[in-house]
């Protein structure tokens, strides 16, 4: 039983995704939920209570995952601006994941209190994996550079996700390019 409750969890939260990533957080509905899972609507309260329990459900299991790919991608080089450009290249390489855009509408929707600090949360996680790498680097405020160097990737990501008339790589490229620069000063 608990397998089964397991199963249908994890089938309810790959809706989700593929409704915030195609549609947005509009996008997510229960009856949406429901059709995508093959469950009955009253089923889905069953391990949901809300919008915003599904939505904090999908931070707590989708986010970790992000940010182990961009620690994984930061920790297989070994130079500080090395350290800066796998942050920013990997994070805009997930820009095209479905984890990321569900997290990406996720963000710009209406949440509780709870749901806004677990995002938050998650993102200063991010955010504190660049900081040893400025200040190797000689930033002489290596947290504000990162929440600085956060808000290139963040400007990027939003770039990309509205299909600017930039093609990705050359937004990726600028970037990099910008981030390296303003990291060295």
């Amino acid at each position: 039983m608990a397998e089964h409750r397991s199963m249908q969890r994890a089938a309810l939260l790959d809706a989700a995704r593929s409704l915030l990533s195609e549609g947005g957080t509009e996008a997510l509905t229960f009856p949406a939920l429901a059709e995508r899972t093959g469950l009955a609507r009253s089923s889905v309260y069953e391990y949901f209570r809300s919008r915003a329990a599904v939505v904090e459900e999908l931070c707590e299991v989708d986010f970790p995952v992000w940010a182990a790919e961009v620690e994984a991608a930061m920790a297989a080089v070994d130079r500080p601006d090395g350290k800066v450009e796998a942050y920013v290249r990997k994070q805009l390489e997930l820009v095209g994941d479905r984890r990321h855009r569900a997290v990406v509408a996720i963000s710009a929707s209406e949440l509780d209190a709870g749901a806004r600090e677990k995002i938050r949360a998650a993102h200063g996680g991010l955010v504190a994996m660049i900081v040893e790498a400025l200040a190797d680097l000689g930033q002489a405020e290596p947290r504000l550079g990162a929440m600085l160097l956060q808000g290139v990737v963040d400007a990027a990501v939003r770039r990309i996700e509205l299909g600017a008339a930039e093609d990705p790589t050359a937004i990726t490229e600028a970037a990099v390019a910008m981030a390296l620069r303003g990291v060295r000063g």
